[in-house]
């Protein structure tokens, strides 16, 4: 059973949600980690206030958000709750508009998730998975769909590694608004880009919030984020570079290939 299978529990699945808006539609996920008694409804209005403080950075690829905060006492264990929506409603991101799935988090702590997150990443930039994903009719279907979320992708041939001097520092920060949620599929995704090329042993990647990639950016050769977290963070010295959909292998390949000149 894949992580994600054994974090989500059968009742925090709503295949033919109904929302008014992005705020409703937070609220109906988190309702579902609380009747699962995964959290208390503090966790849930942290989630609607964390995209309040942050705009729509939680919408991390078309179509898709993934609600979240920081780990609290209304927090009681690490669970996931998946919401699809019969009619998208808009969060108000520039490119990934509108959203039909919201999956939230809740993490105890900021380790226990992250094999799940790795997990979703790949399954959401598979495309016919998440053709799949959309289209399952049961609890069962989506569950089947899941356990296949751990399959590799498409490779692609190796890049030669970095040149000596191309990363003085062999570090790429990916941050976002808590640094356990979104910026964690964006390393996971990272990742596997760079451990097709072969340059996964050369660069360490880092996910963490927009409060410590500031003062973490002197040790980096650049930070990947979203177009909300970016403009949050400002001049940090180094190279900042949006992406858009935090799953696509294809955009995060070309935009490492630009930034290191390859």
């Amino acid at each position: 059973m894949s992580t994600i299978n054994q974090l989500l529990a059968d009742d925090a699945v709503d295949l033919e949600a109904s929302a008014a808006d992005w705020e409703d539609a937070v609220t109906q996920a988190g309702r579902l980690l609380e009747s699962t008694g995964a959290i208390d409804p503090a966790y849930t209005q942290a989630m609607i206030d964390s995209v309040h403080a942050n705009g729509p950075y939680i919408v991390v690829s078309p179509g898709f958000a993934f609600a979240h905060a920081r780990p609290s006492e209304a927090v009681k264990q690490t669970a996931l709750s998946w919401l699809r929506l019969t009619e998208p409603v808009e969060f108000g991101h520039p490119k990934n508009d509108p959203v039909s799935l919201v999956v939230a988090l809740a993490a105890a702590d900021d380790k226990a998730h992250t094999t799940a997150m790795a997990e979703l990443a790949k399954v959401l930039g598979n495309r016919a998975k998440r053709e799949a994903l959309d289209s399952a009719t049961s609890v069962a279907e989506l569950r089947e769909v899941l356990d296949g979320a751990g399959t590799p992708g498409r490779s692609r041939a190796d890049s030669p590694a970095p040149a000596e001097g191309t990363a003085t520092r062999n570090k790429i920060l990916t941050v976002c608004g808590n640094g356990l949620g979104t910026s964690l599929f964006l390393k996971n995704t990272l990742e596997q880009v760079l451990d097709t090329w072969g340059w996964g042993r050369f660069i360490t990647v880092e996910a963490t919030d927009t409060i410590s990639a500031k003062g973490k950016a002197k040790e980096a050769d650049l930070i990947l984020t979203s177009g909300e977290i970016a403009h949050t963070l400002g001049d940090v010295g180094v190279p900042v570079h949006v992406i858009e959909n935090f799953t696509s292998t294809d955009e995060i390949d070309a935009a490492m290939r630009e930034l290191y000149d390859i």
